[in-house]
């Protein structure tokens, strides 16, 4: 059995900080529109998405499990171990761009690894100061209202940490990647605060939505996985049978 706790648990902590490190070096390399217009009207709804932002959403359930699972203190240090995770990454890739290599002498530091290492850098900033803040609303809000409903309603506390951590991680990183690394695709020639929000507003809207949808998944998993682990997953305690 402690195989099996510790099998899911690398699991659960491996999808969580590969999928980190993934979505630090994709990050702001490029944005994609998934503006869509209202059935019926002429409106259209903008929609612009970092590429780092698709795969953000599964860091939230992995870090839920793993509070329901094996409780806050573990998930606490899977989201220490992601700092330093962040801070390797940042490591290689200035050890990278610093050590000489081949592109010409007139242009050292050209070539699509030094442009992925610009924006790599603008991005890890932004995501290792909002990264931790959102990580532990997550992982405290979870446990408030575990506390608060007696270990019931499981949907409340899965998507109630979740929409509150995704929206102040949301906010951060965006206000972030653009005052200090003007790392948005902004147009000098529209006001600025209109189209942070429109940024803000898509991605917390795009995690909303992935967080609505993961709360079937979160609830059978907890559940089998519960089963399967001989924890009970409401109460946060071990079956001695």
């Amino acid at each position: 059995m402690y195989e099996r706790r510790q099998l899911v648990f690398l699991v659960l902590s491996g999808l969580f900080l590969g999928t980190l490190a993934m979505l630090n070096i994709l990050g702001v390399t490029r944005f994609i529109d998934l503006s869509f217009q209202l059935p019926g009207t002429s409106l259209t709804i903008p929609m612009p998405l970092a590429v780092g932002v698709l795969p953000y959403p599964i860091t939230f359930l992995c870090t839920d499990f793993i509070s329901e699972l094996y409780g806050r203190h573990r998930a606490n240090q899977v989201v220490w171990m992601g700092l330093g995770l962040n801070l390797w990454v940042m490591l290689v890739l200035w050890i990278g761009g610093a050590l000489p290599g081949f592109e010409p002498v007139d242009q050292p530091q050209s070539g699509v690894f030094f442009e992925v290492r610009r924006l790599a850098f603008s991005a890890v900033t932004a995501s290792m100061i909002a990264y931790l803040a959102a990580k532990f609303v997550d992982v405290q809000v979870f446990h408030f209202w575990k506390r608060l409903t007696n270990g019931r309603h499981l949907w409340l506390r899965n998507n109630g940490s979740t929409l509150v951590s995704q929206l102040v991680d949301t906010t951060s990183v965006i206000l972030i990647t653009h005052f200090l690394a003007n790392g948005i695709p902004i147009d000098n020639a529209e006001p600025l605060w209109p189209q942070l929000l429109t940024f803000i507003a898509a991605g917390y809207t795009f995690k909303l939505t992935v967080a609505l949808l993961d709360t079937g998944p979160f609830y059978l998993g907890a559940k089998h996985l519960g089963r399967y682990l001989r924890i009970h997953p409401v109460h946060g305690t071990r079956s001695t049978t």
